[in-house]
Formats: structure tokens, sequence, C-alpha cells
């Protein structure tokens, strides 16, 4: 095989600055993974870009991964500890949770700022706070309690069409499916969309957003890479639900799962940072790191958080728009929810920050979707506005296998046979995001029959997912999916 070999001009146009970064990442990649494919090594760099932060630490990466985050913070803060006995938290579904997971959930319930948390039954671990955790604090935000895909969301677009059409006019959908939205780690479009949420006058006040601007509106409309999809899909409604609006009945729905992209990535990593090197808690809970919404950084953050929101769910109209406009109807019933956010909401008499990473909002009647595998039904619900989980839901199946062992266990033949069993056409995607992977839904559900009700199923038939062949590069736990 012949040795890498690699540009500057490359790594400029997957979105690296001009600065020494550039001459380093050549210089590490050529010297250390000079016999990999080049493909792969600009999938890594994709990676180490977005979210530096998750690769400081590693021996060699790291090297890159240090030019790309701030240096202007001094790591030196406050000693905080944490408390001996933590906030009581409710867990739903506790048997189907590992114990990383729950570990995590003990932490952050420890942090003085702490007022009330749960768990769902998806949960799995992630950084700082665990996948499916919820922490609601007083007057401080956690950007780990966030995640690094801030505003990652659900829509669902609503079509009074035959789902029978999916079948008669696959090619049609097949074809409209791939041209909506760009998949990958750092794809950008050509000609860029147009929507008010890049005049946000954000972007010209902070510094950071300032250098994200361009990027960001290359990538508005974009889908990333992990678990985020596009897909057709037949909506089943069996009563009509006065908050749902929508008469029984089969229809056709449209559903994508993405997030804020490099912006909201870059704007978690970098306040992160922040973060830690203002509040030094031990080591295993240092990703917990708050910042107060009294103090300069923590009213940036929650400003530039809501913007990454805002992008995030922009992105998600740009593509449901062309989508509507090909089919050639409006849909009659939209319903999209964050599911990676910080909401300030009013809990038990008290002014209070929820997070929920990975969580979806489900208060008294308030609708929103939760996802099953591509192969899994997924479903509209309505909440419950129960306290006692924070007025939360899970946000999805949850994952039962990392990447790494989904990839090491199901086979192509195994992957092939499931899709081929419930009838989906699969666009893209890969053993790590296979069905194996996931929890069953229905067991999720079950377990959280006291947060929603379910008002509409949605099953995936035609499932578009980002294409990249996806490699373990020997970091363990990085292979989990964080964003979700």
């Amino acid at each position: 095989m012949s040795r890498l070999k690699l540009s500057g001009k490359e790594l400029r146009a997957i979105g690296y600055p001009e600065r020494p970064v550039i001459s380093v990442a050549m210089d590490v990649m050529q010297k250390n993974y000079k016999h990999h494919a080049k493909e792969d090594v600009m999938e890594l760099l994709k990676k180490i870009l977005t979210a530096p932060v998750e690769y400081q630490n590693d021996a060699v990466l790291g090297l890159i991964a240090e030019q790309l985050i701030p240096k202007k913070i001094e790591l030196e803060g406050e000693s905080i500890s944490l408390n001996q006995t933590g906030i009581q938290f409710n867990v739903f579904g506790q048997e189907h949770i590992e114990e990383g997971a729950m570990h995590q959930m003990y932490q952050a319930a420890k942090l003085p700022i702490s007022v009330a948390g749960a768990l769902m039954p998806d949960a799995h671990s992630g950084y700082g706070l665990p996948i499916g955790g919820v922490l609601a604090t007083e007057n401080a935000v956690i950007p780990y309690g966030v995640g690094v895909d801030i505003g990652c969301r659900m829509c669902l677009s609503v079509f009074d069409i035959k789902p029978k059409d999916l079948v008669d006019k696959e090619s049609f959908f097949v074809r409209e499916l791939g041209e909506a939205t760009l998949f990958g780690s750092g794809s950008q479009f050509d000609h860029a969309a147009n929507h008010e949420v890049m005049d946000n006058e954000l972007f010209y006040q902070l510094p950071l957003l300032k250098n994200l601007h361009g990027r960001a509106w290359k990538q508005l409309g974009s889908s990333g890479s992990g678990n985020h999809f596009a897909e057709f899909g037949v909506i089943e409604v069996t009563g009509k639900d006065e908050v749902l609006g929508i008469d029984a009945g089969m229809y056709v729905g449209f559903l994508t799962h993405s997030g804020s992209r490099a912006l909201g990535a870059t704007i978690a990593n970098h306040y992160t940072k922040i973060a830690i090197s203002k509040r030094r808690l031990p080591q295993d809970a240092k990703n917990l790191a708050w910042l107060m919404l009294n103090e300069e950084e923590g009213i940036e953050y929650w400003n530039a958080m809501n913007l990454a929101g805002d992008y995030a769910s922009a992105c998600h109209h740009v593509i449901h728009n062309k989508i509507a406009k090909q089919l050639g109807r409006e849909p009659i019933r939209l319903v999209e929810n964050h599911h990676n956010f910080a909401w300030k909401e009013i809990f038990e008499g008290k002014d209070v920050i929820v997070h929920r990473k990975g969580a979806t909002p489900a208060g008294k009647n308030v609708l929103g979707i939760i996802p099953g595998s591509m192969t899994a039904d997924g479903f509209i619900v309505k909440g419950k506005g129960e306290s006692a989980a924070v007025n939360s839901a899970s946000h999805g199946a949850g994952r039962k296998m990392s990447r790494t062992r989904a990839i090491a266990s199901v086979t192509d033949q195994q992957f092939k046979d499931e899709l081929q069993r419930f009838g989906v056409k699969l666009l893209g995607g890969g053993l790590d995001e296979s069905p194996f992977a996931y929890k069953d839904i229905n067991v999720v559900m079950q377990s959280q029959k006291a947060l929603v009700d379910i008002v509409g199923k949605f099953t995936p038939k035609i499932v578009k997912m980002d294409g990249a062949k996806h490699r373990n590069w020997g970091r363990k736990g990085k292979d989990e999916v964080e964003g979700e």
C-alpha cells in the first residue's frame, strides 16, 4: 500500500482553519497513519475538528486536538467537592440500564447545584451526564449536560398520502430522500440555503460564532452522521386525539433526526473547556462542570446554546420544506422536539434549569416523537407531566451495543436479512446502526407508560443514513453515541 499523503488544501476543504494546526495534522497523520486509507484518515480528521475536547487526552491525536482548542483559558478555578449524599432521582426501566449510566447519574446527583433528576429507560453512558439523563439545577447550566450535539431533535411531517404510494412509487421517494439532505460528519452544500436563523445578531457579536458563520451556513439543511437519519414511513393513528388533531387513519410520514452539526459541537466543546477551568471537580466528574447563569460565560453559553437549537430546528425545516415541495402538498401536521437541550422551567415551585440529554420533553399534553431503530416502530407521544420524571421521557430505544461491538458481532447477511424481514429499504447506514445494536423499543415504551400516552405510530419503510465506513480507531469508549 502506498504511503499516506495529505495537502493543506485538502484539510482546508473540510474546515481546518488557517493556523499551525494544518501542518501539525499533516505531520501527525502522515507519521502515525501512513498505511491507512486516505478516506478513513480524512473522516477521522473531520471528527477531531468537530469535537477536539474528546481527543485531547489521546497520545497521538491529542497533538492535533490541542491546536483546535482555544488557548486563552487558564485552568485555574475553584476546587469543588461532590456532596456525600446526592439528591434522590427516579429510574425508569432500571433492569435494562447499564451500570456505567447509573454511576454517571449518581455523580450528577451529588453536584451542589442539583435540584432534581431522573434516568430514562433508554439510558446509556455518555460524557458528563449519561444519555437518557435528566437533571434540574439551580441557576447553572452544564454544557456536557446538554451534550455535544446541541439541539439534536426529531421532526415529523404527516402527509395525507396513501401509504401504498411508498411501494408503488418507491423510486420517486428514494430519489427525493437522496436529494433532500446530505449526510457525513463534514458534509457541506456548494450552495447554501436561505433561512432567517443565519441573520441572528449573535453570529456577529460573539467571536466564536462569527468564525463559525460561513461553515454553519454551508451545513444548513444537512444531517451529519452516526445515528442521524431521514426516512419515509407509514403513520397509523387509531383514534383522534385533541392535541394531535389528526383523524384516525393511515398516512405517509417523513421523519428526520439530526442536530446542530459543527456549530453545536464547537459551542459545546469551547464552553465545556471554560466550565472545567472555573470549577475543578473530581476527575471522574469533571465533565459535569457548570457555568452560572449570572456570570458572563454562562450567559454567553446560554445564548449560544439557544442559537444552536434554533439552527438545528432550521436544518430540519429546510429539509422538510424541500420534501413538501417535491410532494406537491403541505403536511397536515408537523410534530417536533429537541432531546439535547436545557430549558428554564418551574419545577415544584422553583425556577430551575432542566437538562435533557437524550430525553424527550413530556410536560402535560406536550407532543413528541420517540423513534425505534431503522426497522422498529417509532411513536408519536403526548406527555403526562409526570414530576417523578421531571416531565421527561426517553428519546428512543437506546443502544444495547457499542458501535465497536455491533460491527464485530453482526454480519452483513444478518443485517440484510433483518431489513428484508421488515420490508425496509436502507440507503447508506452500517452495522454500527443495525437494529441489533438497539434495545427493544416496545420494552422501553412499557417502562414509561406513566410518562407518556401513545397517540400515533410510525413504521419506517425507506431509510437514509450516513454511508461512510465506520471504524474503531483504538480509542476505548469514543465510538459510543454521544450526540443522540
